[in-house]
């Protein structure tokens, strides 16, 4: 297959690329590079079935010959990046995704829209099904993000419904690995960082809050997967293995072998306004349709995810 990805230099998409590239298929990763993240696809560069377009998605997207697919991976899931430019936040899960589906169509290529856990909000049901609508504050400073892909799903879903695409969505959970950015502000990069750095991890409130984290090549199996397949209902991608975040942060020390210790903190600002108490997924139809589930371990994915970052910290 010939496979356009928006937002292929970030760290999902460069990973994508990278199994796309190993399973024979050609790639054109399209970035505008607003996260800084060329040097994810440096290694790309001399390959011939890549190309790179550097072009923002917001505007519409002009490409010369066949495609067989568009996934749609450009956004701004970066607390720091979402509170800093909420309006391109916005922008990209409602215009860019509308270039993206208009680009499909125009190909007769299928399409598959990279949504977000974000989708449920603070969740009242736990743990979350595709069929569960959410609890989103609408107005609050991270629901940029979220309204961005709930959005983005509902467009999506009208392409599918009135203009025949062959469409597909992915519900992304926590996911981690090599080229995250230092800077990111998730809670991953953010721990990883304080630990190499010998800087106290710092955790919200008393580190109660639950996540559940996925590797990225465990995460790219099930983009790929679903990509071919037919289904065309959303699909939780994530691992259910939930935790605290303070379990998560004395893992991070563990497996590290930092001595930093852990700071608790309450924020004085927004950044975990409406932050979700909880967050697990019900991952019964990626089982059932894709015949995926997580396989790598936490200790596996965080070891090789802190050498990655020893080097840059």
């Amino acid at each position: 297959m010939r496979v356009l990805i928006t937002g292929g230099a970030g760290f999902v998409g460069s990973h994508l690329c990278d199994r796309l590239l190993a399973e024979g298929h050609q790639v054109v990763a399209v970035d505008n590079l607003i996260t800084r993240s060329a040097e994810n696809i440096a290694h790309l560069r001399d390959n011939p079935d890549f190309t790179f377009l550097d072009h923002d998605v917001n505007q519409p997207i002009h490409f010369v010959g066949e495609l067989d697919a568009v996934m749609h991976l450009a956004s701004l899931p970066s607390p720091v990046d979402y509170l800093e430019m909420p309006i391109e936040t916005l922008a990209v899960g409602a215009y860019g995704t509308h270039n993206a589906l208009e680009l499909a169509r125009a190909k007769r290529a299928q399409f598959l829209l990279a949504s977000t856990s974000e989708v449920y909000g603070d969740p009242l049901v736990h743990p979350q099904p595709e069929e569960y609508w959410g609890n989103v504050n609408p107005i609050g400073p991270r629901g940029v993000y979220d309204e961005s892909k709930r959005f983005a799903e509902a467009l999506t879903m009208a392409y599918h419904r009135a203009r025949g695409v062959r469409t597909h969505i992915a519900r992304i959970f926590n996911t981690y690995g090599p080229r995250m950015r230092l800077d990111d502000g998730r809670v991953v990069p953010n721990f990883v960082r304080q630990a190499l750095s010998g800087e106290p991890l710092t955790v919200y409130d008393d580190g109660s809050r639950t996540r559940s984290f996925c590797y990225v090549s465990d995460l790219v199996e099930g983009l790929y997967r679903l990509l071919l397949s037919d289904e065309a209902l959303p699909v939780n991608l994530g691992n259910p293995a939930e935790m605290t975040v303070l379990e998560f942060a004395q893992a991070v020390l563990r497996i590290s072998g930092s001595d930093a210790g852990i700071a608790f903190v309450t924020p004085k600002d927004e950044r975990t306004k409406d932050d979700p108490q909880t967050r697990q997924p019900d991952i019964s139809r990626a089982r059932a349709v894709l015949g995926w589930e997580p396989r790598v371990t936490l200790e596996e994915g965080l070891s090789k995810t802190i050498e990655s970052f020893r080097v840059r910290v």
